[in-house]
This record gives structure tokens, C-alpha cells and sequence, in this order.
């Protein structure tokens, strides 16, 4: 099994604030991002990166809903100068570029395609784009480049605060019956080593259970869900519900939805409030499967075989 290898990110708020422009570049990769926000479009466009070629996101909203647009140029100033300044409804815009502007038209071509097709997949954001492009002609050397450009460039988009391209469906475990920790109660099916823990409602008729993996909350597919968000419309979780259902994760069917696959959420509180359609404390919602024990005292129970640090035991 190959272990996963830290990577080093240096971000740069370039005028020192937080919600101002920033770069983002990866140790030993040539690529280079800028993200800004439209209120300082002119000083992006300013910049010497900014007339390279490459790829770009338009991100904002429209009508309440979430909305993006990926573009290609040889010169992206030139490119969002001329066309997509006139589009209204964007609020930040990310430039992605190589250093030394050693990406060519065929190369931005190749990432725009694929970049469209990457965010129409997991769905998760709506995209502004009319059409979905072929991927341009490269050589199998290129390919490889251009692959390896975008693996690099999917760990640097969430660090400006991109999410769009986040894999969280999970393809189906291999499902065993695993030992269970002494005094806790009978065993579980899950993957070997894992802990299931169930969620259900009789009020709305909601069953949902899910496995903690490798550091992932994942809800397993075939969980029923509330049909709709039903909490204050500006809770944090508010928009993660109707996104589920615009990516297909979650599909109405009768008066509950039910998950199509399964989903790694961020915190047992965030598969909670998708579940319950309001605000909800996982820990205290999500019980070890066969026991009763909650999230909460089962994460107690975990803490509390684990050493301080420099303690010996």
C-alpha cells in the first residue's frame, strides 16, 4: 500500500488581506494560481502572469443558485477583457498559468476540456459554459503533462477556497463482519477496522447509516434523506442539501430522498443536517451501529486510549 506524501503550498495574499487578490503555487510544479475577486479585476489583469496562456474560473451566482465558467486563452487578460467581463453575475475569478508561460494553445485547450468535463461529473456547481469542448490533439507525452498538471492543480483550488472540483462520491466498500471493541457490543459489518453508525428518525421515516474510513464520514448509498432543506435558509449547511440533489447524490424518490451513492461529508454534524434537513449535532445524532452508544461517546471512548504527547504509557 503506498502511504500519501505531504505536499508544501505557499500561499501569498499579494496586498495582505484575506479577502484580497492571493497567489497559490505547489513546491516543484510549474503551475501558478491567482485569485481575485472582481473588485480588483484591473490589477489582476495588470499583473505579467496575467497575459500568459492559460485557463480561468468565473465564479458567483445567479438567482440564488451557485455558478461558474471556465475559459481558455493565449492571453487571459485579453480573453476576459474583450468577453467575459460583460457577463454580470461572476464575483471572483482564478487565472491558472505556468511559469515562464510555458503552457501553449493546445496545452489550455486540453485543460479547459477537461476541466469542464471534471465539474459537469461531479456536478456540484452549475457551469456557464454553452457547450462542452473536445479535448485538443497532444502527443502522449503531453497528455501525460497536462494530467499531471491538473492532479497538481486539484490540491492547490481548495486552498483559494475552490471546492468544485472535490470528489466526495465514494465507490461501494467490500463489506465484512469486523470484531467489536471490548465492551461496546455485538459486531459490525463495515470494512475491516471500520465503525458504522446509524441515524434514523421515526418522525420523518429517515434511515441512514454510514462508516468512518480512512479519516472520511461516509454515508453509504441507499440512505434516506428529508426531500428538502427545511432549516433557516442561511445555516451553513443550508446550500449542501439542494447541491447533493443537483450532482444526483441524492435522488427524490416519494416524499424522501434517498442517496445514489455513497458520500464522504466533512463532519458526522454536516451528514446530519443533509439527513434531518436542518441544523443537527452529529455526534449526538449518529449512534455505533448495534450498541446505542453516540458519535460523541464513542469519539470520547477513542480519546481516551490515546497517550499525551510526550506521555508514556
Amino acid at each position: 500500500m503506498t502511504r500519501a506524501i505531504g505536499r508544501s503550498l505557499e500561499l501569498y495574499y499579494i496586498d495582505g488581506r484575506p479577502d484580497g487578490m492571493l497567489t497559490a503555487e505547489l513546491f516543484n510544479w510549474t503551475g501558478h494560481v491567482l485569485m481575485t475577486p472582481r473588485t480588483q479585476i484591473a490589477e489582476a489583469l495588470a499583473r505579467p502572469e496575467a497575459s500568459y496562456a492559460g485557463v480561468y474560473l468565473l465564479l458567483g451566482e445567479q438567482v440564488g443558485e451557485p455558478l461558474a465558467y471556465i475559459g481558455e486563452g493565449e492571453d487571459i487578460s485579453a480573453r476576459i477583457k474583450n468577453h467575459d467581463v460583460r457577463k454580470e453575475w461572476w464575483t471572483s475569478a482564478v487565472l491558472v498559468t505556468a511559469s515562464a508561460n510555458k503552457l501553449n494553445k493546445a496545452h489550455v485547450r486540453y485543460l479547459e476540456a477537461r476541466l469542464i468535463a471534471e465539474a459537469r461529473s461531479i456536478g456540484r456547481v452549475p457551469l456557464d459554459n454553452g457547450t462542452s469542448p473536445t479535448l485538443a490533439m497532444l502527443s502522449e507525452a503531453d497528455v501525460a503533462k497536462m494530467e499531471a498538471f491538473l492532479e497538481n492543480l486539484f490540491i492547490v483550488l481548495p486552498a483559494v477556497r475552490v471546492d468544485m472540483f472535490i470528489h466526495r462520491a465514494r465507490p461501494a466498500v467490500h463489506q465484512r463482519r469486523t470484531p467489536a471493541a471490548a465492551g461496546v457490543g455485538p459486531a459490525a459489518e463495515g470494512p475491516v477496522g471500520a465503525p458504522r453508525f446509524v441515524l434514523e428518525t421515526a418522525k420523518h421515516r429517515l434511515h441512514a447509516s454510514a462508516v468512518l474510513n480512512e479519516g472520511e464520514f461516509i454515508v453509504e448509498a441507499g440512505s434516506t434523506a428529508r426531500s428538502r432543506w427545511a432549516g433557516l435558509p442561511h445555516h451553513n449547511y443550508a446550500s449542501l442539501h439542494p447541491e447533493l440533489v443537483r450532482a444526483g447524490v441524492l435522488e427524490l424518490q416519494g416524499d424522501h430522498c434517498v442517496f445514489t451513492q455513497n458520500y464522504a461529508f466533512s463532519s458526522p454534524s454536516a451528514a446530519a443536517a443533509v439527513i434531518f434537513g436542518r441544523s443537527a449535532s452529529g455526534p449526538q445524532a449518529w449512534r455505533l451501529e448495534g450498541t446505542g452508544m453516540t458519535y460523541r461517546d464513542w469519539e470520547a471512548r477513542q480519546l481516551g486510549g490515546v497517550a499525551a504527547p510526550g506521555r508514556q504509557e
